[in-house]
């Protein structure tokens, strides 16, 4: 079968592997469409990986299944969860799935990027979901970038009427200023340094949208009833954005940090100013667990997220280095999607 074989953001190859041979319990799934991830492009993050096959974000059709598999049958529709948990670990238990050891070294077989995908008997038994007629592949790559959204925004503790900042409008900010207005926010702001992607915030329903150089404290209180924000999503690992987000949170507020820094990167904190003064608290999250792919599954078919509006590009396995390209640049892009069937 093909594959796109990652060596770095601007070496993705395309080359021939033996197809995933299954055993019991698993399932062989045809790849119809993958989603290039931020974290896809991360190079410092994947280098030393390499090379391999990326991709985490997909729709696809089951072609096999293997002996013990139950509920599932070829030619049904699915997603999958690449990570799953153990769900009896005293993370588990605690309801932090998504820092399980074995949600840590769980993974398709190769990855996305590739014609077929062998899901291991533990993901078929945890993470695979039945795509309804509503859902087509390609919005199937959404279900796991939402999940992550609808579990950040759950640990962030998001309530009707509070109004949210949002700094970075790439994909992940665009799905958390629609879940923000389906929970009922208040007012959502965006933020970014590309004028392409805050237009599109704007298309998706943002009500004012600022570029990141402007006096952000200023023109939030502006349009925001005198008051900074009551919840800061950090869509972004630029430094810059995450001392932002400090001096945008309302007292009693939530910073949510959802995307990584880069290696080695720490920001000194006043702990008087953000904690004891202000009760500021800051969040993070990682990942999702399979309760929140279910959860986003849902949302995308009941559209109250709109997500096929969001795809900027579709390319072929053999295009998919420009599709990394597009994704680490940042600029004239939302979402990006594989099909390793063309």
């Amino acid at each position: 079968m093909r594959v796109a074989m990652w060596y770095n953001n601007r070496d993705v190859r395309l080359e021939e592997m033996p197809t995933p041979q299954i055993g019991p319990g698993e399932l062989l799934v045809r790849v119809v469409a993958s989603g290039i991830c931020g974290s896809d492009v991360m190079e410092w993050y994947r280098l030393d990986k390499a090379p391999l096959v990326l991709g985490h974000e997909i729709g696809g059709q089951i072609v096999a299944v293997g002996d013990g598999v139950e509920g599932y049958k070829e030619g049904e529709r699915v997603s999958a969860a690449h990570h799953v948990p153990c769900n009896k670990c005293h993370y588990c238990l605690s309801g932090h799935h998504t820092v399980c050891d074995t949600l840590r070294r769980t993974n398709f077989e190769p990855g996305g990027f590739a014609e077929y995908i062998r899901l291991p008997a533990i993901n078929v038994e945890r993470g695979v979901f039945l795509l309804p007629d509503e859902v087509s592949y390609e919005e199937a790559t959404f279900i796991e970038p939402i999940a992550c959204v609808v579990r950040g925004q759950r640990l962030a503790h998001m309530q009707p009427g509070h109004s949210v900042l949002i700094i970075g409008s790439g994909i992940a900010g665009l799905l958390h200023l629609q879940l923000a207005r389906m929970l009922g926010a208040s007012r959502v702001v965006a933020t970014d340094i590309v004028d392409y992607r805050l237009e599109t915030a704007r298309q998706f329903g943002a009500d004012a949208v600022f570029h990141a150089e402007e006096d952000l404290p200023a023109r939030l209180r502006h349009v925001n009833d005198g008051r900074l924000a009551d919840l800061v999503i950090v869509c972004t690992g630029a430094t810059s954005a995450i001392v932002q987000a400090l001096q945008l949170v309302e007292r009693g507020g939530t910073v949510l940090f959802f995307a990584p820094t880069g290696p080695g990167i720490t920001i000194p904190i006043s702990v008087n100013e953000l904690f004891w003064r202000n009760e500021i608290t800051l969040t993070t999250s990682y990942a999702g667990s399979p309760a929140d792919y279910a959860a986003a599954l849902e949302l995308i078919q009941a559209r109250h997220i709109h997500v096929g509006e969001m795809i900027t590009h579709r390319l072929g396995l053999a295009e998919t280095e420009l599709g990394f390209q597009l994704v680490a640049d940042a600029q004239n892009s939302i979402k990006v999607i594989i099909e390793p069937q063309r």
